[in-house]
């Protein structure tokens, strides 16, 4: 058994895709996850689980179109992942406010042909950092100016995603 955070993407965020707290830890302990407890409202779930990350996801993402009729990217990280995430932050020397420095959690490892689509695009001032399948982020204009962030909205790396700022980060980590 392993505690892991489901992190869910673009909910909350408008009038779609609303999901309550309660609905969360509804839909994760319906997957059979225990100790269940969310945080923000903003799509963070933190539960233990003997199923490995890939199928919590699945199943998670399977239940919310169930329930609530909509679909959304999921993405599972064990403590141990996240610890050694904010252990590395690859970017500490350049991001200076964390509500800017983000840590974009990727459903799978790209490929390189994605990667180097990413990089040949022009993404300054933002600043990037590939670790496997996490990407750290730096977005010093903020999330909703930042090139980086529109092209991963635009799919550019071709994979599951979403994305927490160190913050939310470091508050998800202290409630596992």
């Amino acid at each position: 058994m392993a505690r892991v955070a489901v992190l869910l993407r673009g909910v909350n965020v408008g009038k779609s895709k609303r999901i309550s707290s309660a609905e969360l830890c509804a839909v994760v302990e319906a997957c059979g996850l225990t100790d269940v407890s969310t945080l923000l409202n903003s799509g963070n779930a933190v539960c233990t689980s003997s199923l490995k990350p890939a199928a919590i996801a699945t199943a998670v993402s399977t239940e919310i179109e169930r329930r609530c009729g909509f679909t959304c990217d999921v993405v599972v990280r064990t403590e141990a992942e996240l610890n050694r995430a904010l252990e590395r932050d690859l970017l500490r020397d350049v991001a200076t406010d964390p509500s800017r420095h983000l840590l974009v959690f990727l459903g799978s490892k790209p490929t390189p042909a994605a990667v180097t689509s990413l990089e040949a695009i022009a993404l300054s001032p933002d600043v990037f950092a590939f670790d496997g399948a996490d990407l750290h982020a730096w977005m010093p204009a903020g999330v909703s100016e930042s090139r980086l962030q529109k092209a991963l909205t635009k799919g550019v790396l071709a994979v599951t995603w979403t994305g927490r700022n160190w913050s939310t980060l470091q508050r998800i980590v202290d409630a596992m």
